[in-house]
């Protein structure tokens, strides 16, 4: 475990104050300069970037941290997890008004009775300071997650309009992807209150879950916008067949009826690759890559790369680049610091961040030479 073998070492990157040692990538575009912003992480998972710069890191054993200022600091209040197998402290997400309301989403393995817990959302108002979450309440929880140790998702996304995205695994009860009576396998969608929205696809069928906005999936670990606003997801598939898809209000993706991949014994999966009613993937891998961090890019920084789609290779210790239509991968960018990569986002500058679960630690990437 990180936390055991080394110290918290915090680098002064962009953002924060002094100079920092930098290493470099190649890619397409040209050099990339790599800054370590924090090392010694356990288990890292999600990352939130604050407005005027600090940046709040999830741990799956359930610690959150603040690393600001030239400090990591945790962060208290956070809310009880339940950490085992794959899951625990989850996804954080910095709230788009934050610099009014101070909110904070972090999703997370909650316990349930005779379980190991299912994936829940919360949210909480970061302290003045820093150093604590106040006001934390749940705004979702999954229904009967189930007794298995994985397949949680679990990212949350804000939409433009101020709703929230959530993604769920199967828990490994793969056929309940198919079952709106259970949030596994879904993409759910809520208000900022934990409400669900009256537009909501299957708001008003009996039996079905209001809270879905999709549905067939099987384990959904990354997720982000697109410039105008469209959700995108990448999910881990079994022996082969992960998934980037675009998510459509309603739709079904198929799992484990349709898939690219076997089963991990070799066996076919479901019926094939393709059945009437149900969605095709925007690409897939085989064999898999295990996607994690999904990140749709603006072009501030490389105006080549507006559009394109950079997703995390847990497995192959790489930064998958893909564009196009169809979409395609075109790039691979790695290097020691990309090992287990599990995290990607955009800050405001047009710098991309990463978590490198590997390396314990988070790094800033910009145009190098």
């Amino acid at each position: 475990m990180f936390r055991k073998l080394f110290p918290i070492i915090v680098s002064l990157a962009a953002g924060f104050a002094g100079p920092v040692t930098a290493q470099e990538l190649q890619s397409a575009a040209g050099p990339l300069r790599l800054e370590r912003v924090v090392s010694g992480l356990d288990a890292p998972w999600g990352l939130g970037l604050l407005p005027g710069g600090g940046v709040l890191v999830s741990e799956r054993g359930g610690r959150l941290l603040l690393v600001a200022d030239g400090q990591a600091r945790p962060v208290a209040g956070v809310p009880k997890v339940r950490a085992q197998g794959q899951g625990g402290l989850l996804d954080v997400t910095v709230a788009r008004d934050f610099a009014q309301s101070r909110e904070v989403f972090l999703t997370f393995a909650k316990a349930q009775p005779g379980g190991a817990g299912g994936t829940a959302l919360a949210v909480g108002r970061l302290s003045a300071s820093g150093d604590r979450l106040e006001s934390v309440r749940i705004l979702f929880e999954a229904a009967d997650g189930g007794s298995g140790g994985r397949h949680f998702g679990s990212r949350v996304v804000e939409a433009p309009d101020g709703k929230l995205f959530v993604t769920i695994g199967d828990r490994g009860k793969r056929d309940l992807a198919q079952d709106l009576s259970t949030h596994n396998g879904t993409v759910i969608r809520i208000n900022r209150d934990g409400s669900v929205p009256a537009d909501n696809p299957f708001v008003g069928q009996s039996g079905a879950r209001p809270e879905i906005w999709s549905y067939g999936h099987r384990n959904p670990q990354g997720a982000g916008l697109d410039g105008q606003g469209r959700l995108w997801i990448s999910e881990h598939g079994a022996r082969g067949g992960d998934e980037v898809n675009r998510i459509r209000k309603g739709a079904n993706y198929g799992w484990p009826v349709i898939s690219y991949g076997r089963h991990y014994s070799g066996a076919k999966i479901g019926e094939g690759t393709a059945k009437p009613g149900m969605e095709q993937p925007a690409h897939y891998w085989d064999p898999s890559i295990a996607p994690s961090g999904l990140m749709v890019y603006s072009g501030k920084l490389w105006p080549e790369w507006r559009g394109d789609i950079f997703v995390g290779a847990l497995k192959f210790d790489h930064i998958a680049r893909l564009e196009g239509t169809p979409l395609r991968e075109v790039e691979q960018i790695s290097g020691p610091e990309t090992e287990r990569l599990r995290d990607i986002v955009e800050a405001p500058d047009g710098s991309i961040w990463f978590i490198s679960v590997g390396q314990g630690a988070v790094y800033r990437m910009t145009p190098g030479g």
